[in-house]
């Protein structure tokens, strides 16, 4: 019996796959990028979805199909590894689910969604739960081709969505690594007072942008003590997860920043333990987004 199934970002199958032996929750199998599990869902950081309430049916037809999901609910998201013209199909008779591209900061989806798969032509697996708002996990956004110097923004609008938060105008925030300058812009964006420090320099227009000030520093020679307490702690800086892991205790232990948005990046193989450790944090929230690559992203956001 399949009693949670979990999703995975294209090429992370491994590191979910180990997450979920470290949690003592078996692989019953895989399906495509989906692992399906034995056991009661529960949280992990590299699924970008997890399917909470899986049931196996039978599928005879197209019809039959369709059918059995839309007494169940009205949307439905389908995942297709295989099957894709019978998957198709079924689609079609299903009520479209508008999927278009979020107008950052426009909020993620209220509308309850579910997910469905055909494990094999005749057998449908369908969960009318999920974790995500969004279909197969992964948020698109109306990209900006012109404002930000790196891609790297699309990873802070996925974490500032998937939070349900994000800097108010005039709040002040600390952007730890900033150079080039994709979070920086951002922030200022959303009309942040942003301290953008890194030893190498912002991109021109983005250090031109209201709000934004310099600061020819390292993250890492900063003392939280000494600062002023920020509303918002950004870190997108590349280092070893040990190191990042320390650089956030600091600032949580001097309680000098009210929200904390970082990058854990890892440097060869996935160092689970450090993971494990910035999940335990009291308050914490680690996930693997579509937009980011062999890293995951760590808040920890202040009680409203």
């Amino acid at each position: 019996m399949i009693a949670s199934a979990y999703l995975a970002a294209e090429g992370y199958e491994a590191e979910l796959a180990e997450e979920l032996r470290r949690a003592g929750r078996a692989i019953e199998a895989w399906h495509g990028r989906l692992a399906l599990s034995p056991d009661p869902p529960g949280s992990t950081a590299w699924a970008l979805d997890v399917w909470t309430g899986p049931r196996e049916l039978p599928a005879p037809s197209v019809k039959a199909a369709a059918d059995a999901l839309r007494a169940m609910q009205r949307n439905w998201a389908g995942y297709a590894p295989t099957h894709h013209r019978r998957s198709a199909l079924i689609t079609e008779r299903l009520p479209p689910v508008k999927a278009r591209p979020l107008v950052f900061p426009e909020p993620a989806p209220s509308a309850h969604l579910g997910a469905w798969t055909l494990l094999a032509p005749d057998r449908l697996l369908a969960s009318p739960t999920k974790t995500s708002p969004f279909v197969n996990g992964a948020v698109a956004f109306a990209e900006d081709r012109e404002g930000p110097p790196s891609r790297a923004y699309l990873k802070l609008w996925e974490a500032l969505t998937r939070l349900g938060r994000h800097p108010a105008p005039g709040e002040r925030c600390l952007d730890l690594g900033a150079s080039p300058g994709g979070w920086t812009w951002v922030l200022a964006k959303l009309g942040a007072r942003v301290e953008a420090v890194d030893k190498a320099p912002l991109d021109p227009r983005v250090a031109a942008m209201p709000g934004v000030t310099m600061r020819d520093e390292s993250a890492f020679a900063l003392d939280p003590a000494q600062e002023r307490q920020v509303d918002w702690l950004f870190s997108d800086v590349i280092c070893y997860p040990a190191r990042l892991l320390t650089l956030v205790r600091r600032w949580i232990a001097a309680g000098a920043a009210r929200n904390l948005v970082c990058t854990v990046k890892f440097q060869g193989e996935t160092d689970h333990d450090v993971a494990a450790e910035f999940a335990a944090i009291e308050g914490a929230v680690l996930f693997h987004g579509a937009h980011n690559k062999h890293e995951l992203t760590f808040a920890r956001l202040a009680e409203r």
